[in-house]
């Protein structure tokens, strides 16, 4: 009788990430953002994962990417980067591997980490200057159990802590990273490719702590149908709710300026989470989002 055939993820060709099957939400932001990271990074990387959403595609024993991959617990993803970097270099340091060999260290977390429980470590790698790439995929909650509220969830969001919608406000965790100094800080998102791409292979020809905030719209936590994913970051970007810009030098530099930003209430009424900003009483909280984003969008200078 013949054994059936197993096909190892790591067989998939070439900067492929997954198989068929693997357990991840349709349309998901943050897969759709880390297909397009990989395709640039590529082999030369070993991904230090911690705990969330993207963990979910590796199955043991086997990994999500053709080069390495590394699972840590949910606070340490940074920390785990550091005992990587340092191994790589003593093995530089010892000729054991060759210059071409470098390797580029990623840490992918999620906003749950980022602004929260992992925030400790990242903050400490930052004042270390350690060499490494740390990507947040920004869903704006606890996807991975639920969709719980994270201190990135926006106001007036419902999550499965908050079914009224989240009276707190969303960190803003690029400011808080570009105060540490860093060699660069960005935020993308995969609805605009291009610049993503741009940045990250900005990022990859530099040394130190160089960090992005993705934004990842999650169909089950956002409450949209999935082929509107690409569409939500579209607007996210649109309504000027998500600035695509970056830090570097110094200087913060805004990477795209919409001519003409649309009304964020079409952002907020395309998703089901945003519910309770439409009940009768609460236009006022629609108005207070749209002049908080207009108050950030008047000190940016134009472009």
């Amino acid at each position: 009788m013949n054994k059936p055939t197993i096909k190892k993820i790591t067989d998939l060709s070439p900067h492929r990430l997954i198989a068929p099957g693997t357990p991840t939400c349709a349309g998901c932001g943050a897969l759709a953002g880390v297909h397009q990271i990989y395709d640039i990074l590529g082999e030369k990387s070993i991904f230090v994962n911690g705990a969330g959403c993207m963990t979910l595609l590796a199955t043991y024993p086997f990994t999500p990417f053709k080069g390495s991959w590394l699972y840590t617990a949910m606070a340490c993803a940074s920390a785990g980067a550091q005992g990587v970097r340092d191994a790589l270099d003593i093995l530089m340091e010892k000729k054991r591997r060759q210059s071409d060999e470098a390797m580029q260290v990623v840490v992918l977390t999620g906003d749950g980490s980022a602004s929260g429980m992992g925030l400790s470590a990242t903050s400490a790698a930052m004042d270390r200057q350690l060499d490494f790439i740390c990507i947040c995929y920004d869903n704006e909650g606890y996807g991975n159990t639920g969709h719980q509220y994270s201190r990135s969830t926006p106001y007036g969001a419902k999550t499965a802590t908050s079914t009224k919608g989240f009276h707190g406000v969303k960190k803003d965790l690029f400011a808080i990273w570009a105060a540490h100094k860093p060699t660069y800080v960005a935020t993308v998102t995969a609805a605009f490719p291009l610049d993503l791409a741009k940045k990250i292979e900005k990022a990859s020809k530099m040394k130190g702590p160089r960090m992005f905030i993705m934004l990842a719209p999650c169909p089950p936590g956002w409450h949209f149908d999935p082929p509107h994913a690409v569409n939500m970051g579209k607007l996210a970007v649109n309504t000027g709710i998500w600035p695509l810009k970056e830090y570097i030098d110094g200087k913060v530099v805004h990477t795209l300026i919409p001519k003409k930003r649309v009304p964020v209430e079409a952002y907020l009424k395309s998703q089901g989470r945003f519910a309770p900003l439409f009940l009768p009483g609460n236009e006022g909280q629609i108005q207070a989002i749209q002049a908080h984003i207009d108050d950030y969008w008047a000190l940016v200078p134009p472009s």
